[in-house]
């Protein structure tokens, strides 16, 4: 059983901003793979469908941000999963608009929905896929940044993006983490019109 984690903050208020990219590409997985309602449990919303023969668990905590790590240790604990079988979703905005990058382990890189969720497990070793966001523009606090959305022109591409993220998260079930970072890192938006 695989796990993915799409972090964000719930409610209408953090609809399509761009800490919530986390969100949007659980979601996106979620329709691709026949589960487009997922539940409330273990202070998350969680599904579950089958990718790459695999059965996986989908889970977008509901506790803000800052303190995403309870509702994914409830998960893991739960189901007893070994943390190579966890890979958590969330922005970067330290990363261009629209890069990829994914790590088997490390630090937090000062996302704090990524750091809680290393306290409560009591370590760093499991993967996230990193979806950049930034920079942060001159004069910009990056909490308010990063709280903010995406501009019309950037939400198209970061929608071409999404469904990057999706197909690495897929190659991270099927064939593993050396694989999607193979592919996928530093993957960026296309230039093109």
């Amino acid at each position: 059983m695989k796990l993915v984690v799409g972090l964000g903050n719930p409610g209408r208020k953090y609809e399509t901003t761009r800490h919530n990219i986390g969100y949007e590409v659980v979601q996106e997985l979620a329709k691709r793979h026949g589960q487009p309602a997922l539940r409330a449990k273990y202070d998350g919303h969680l599904g579950e469908c089958t990718i790459a023969s695999e059965r996986t668990l989908l889970l977008m905590p509901q506790t803000f941000m800052n303190l995403s790590g309870h509702c994914v240790q409830q998960v893991v604990n739960f189901h007893k999963l070994p943390l190579e079988d966890l890979i958590l979703i969330c922005d970067d905005f330290h990363l261009p608009l629209g890069t990829l990058r994914l790590r088997p382990a490390g630090s937090d890189g000062g996302q704090k929905g990524l750091a809680d969720t290393i306290r409560h497990l009591g370590t760093d070793q499991f993967a996230r896929l990193r979806f950049g966001v930034g920079p942060v523009p001159e004069r910009w606090q990056a909490a308010d940044f990063v709280l903010g959305k995406f501009t019309s022109d950037e939400q198209i591409e970061v929608e071409k993006q999404v469904s990057q993220s999706c197909d690495a998260v897929e190659t991270w079930i099927h064939s593993g983490i050396g694989q999607a970072m193979n592919q996928y890192n530093g993957n960026q938006l296309s230039e093109e019109p």
